[in-house]
């Protein structure tokens, strides 16, 4: 199956940005799509509807007025971010605001809801949806997503713990629709890779805290770029769904990164509470990251960022032809 226009024209980098709690903004969604990949956002880091609707009002104006100034290089376009698990309590009214400015993709996460794809598919969106394993990649399919984020071992934030290769080869083993890698991308020759593994674009996190224009404060920016995969530890902890975060940031909060203690799945978190008795809230204190920062070497503005991932993404293409 092709990819759908949205996902194969106006892009620069066969790449999603994704939408990482509190980081990304309007600010990084606009540079990400000027600069050719799918910028995107949770709609939860705006504080109120009404401030989701400003920054909406913003991406469409600032991206629209890119593509007036530069016809032929249009931006990529963008996404919004939907947590559907039931303690999003602002869902149905960011869903409605969505369908009102008709977002071209939305991202859902934390349960797969027929209604919410609907909703979307209504003035001709498309849903990609974040899976961690098989079965509940056939759960979003069945229930009308039109593609799928496999989030493997080595994602950033909530991340499974499945290979890569093992989580793309089950599902293209009857899933042919559009098919999204996550997982320690932070490199051009990745985004190949994850190509030759079976998917369809790259899911590209943690690269972008260390850009200028990510909503993250400098010690974190700086840590992405201080640190590698061995710095990444994988705890529930902190939100009651298992995660990956930078180790320094842990050990600043006054906890040994080596004996963390699990949490209550049922009693999930998002950054509103303390659950580790420290005053260290997940995100804003305790800092989420993939295993791939090993490849971020300095902060640059995102479009320096997309373009070095081009330039290293077209050398891996040419390297393997000669092969």
């Amino acid at each position: 199956m092709s990819l759908p226009p949205i996902l194969s024209e106006r892009l620069r980098l066969p790449a999603v940005a994704s939408p990482m709690f509190i980081v990304s903004g309007p600010e990084l969604v606009i540079a990400q799509s000027r600069a050719g990949v799918v910028g995107s956002f949770p709609s939860l880091n705006a504080r109120t509807n009404a401030q989701f609707r400003e920054w909406l009002v913003r991406i469409d104006e600032e991206l629209a007025k890119h593509d007036a100034d530069n016809p032929d290089q249009p931006s990529a376009p963008y996404a919004v971010n939907l947590i559907v698990h039931r303690s999003n309590d602002r869902l149905e009214e960011d869903l409605a605001t969505v369908v009102e400015f008709q977002v071209p993709i939305v991202i859902t996460s934390l349960g797969a809801r027929a209604d919410v794809n609907e909703a979307v598919h209504s003035y001709g969106g498309i849903v990609l949806h974040d899976v961690i394993n098989n079965v509940f990649a056939h759960k979003a399919v069945e229930r009308g997503a039109d593609g799928l984020i496999a989030v493997a071992a080595g994602a950033g934030g909530h991340a499974g713990a499945q290979s890569p290769f093992a989580l793309i080869g089950e599902i293209r083993d009857w899933f042919d629709g559009p098919l999204l890698l996550s997982g320690a991308i932070a490199h051009g020759r990745s985004i190949l890779a994850a190509q030759a593994a079976g998917a369809d674009l790259g899911y590209i996190g943690s690269a972008f805290i260390a850009t200028d224009e990510a909503n993250a404060v400098p010690g974190y920016k700086q840590m992405i770029v201080d640190s590698s995969a061995g710095d990444i530890v994988y705890s529930n902890l902190f939100t009651g769904v298992h995660g990956n975060y930078l180790r320094p940031s842990v050990a600043a909060a006054g906890m040994d990164p080596d004996n963390l203690a699990q949490s209550d799945p049922s009693a999930m978190n998002f950054g509103t509470g303390d659950v580790t008795g420290t005053g260290a809230k997940p995100w804003r204190d305790i800092w989420g990251s993939g295993q791939g920062i090993g490849s971020v070497e300095a902060v640059l503005p995102t479009s320096e960022l997309v373009a070095r991932l081009a330039a290293e993404y077209a050398e891996a293409k040419a390297r393997l032809a000669r092969l």
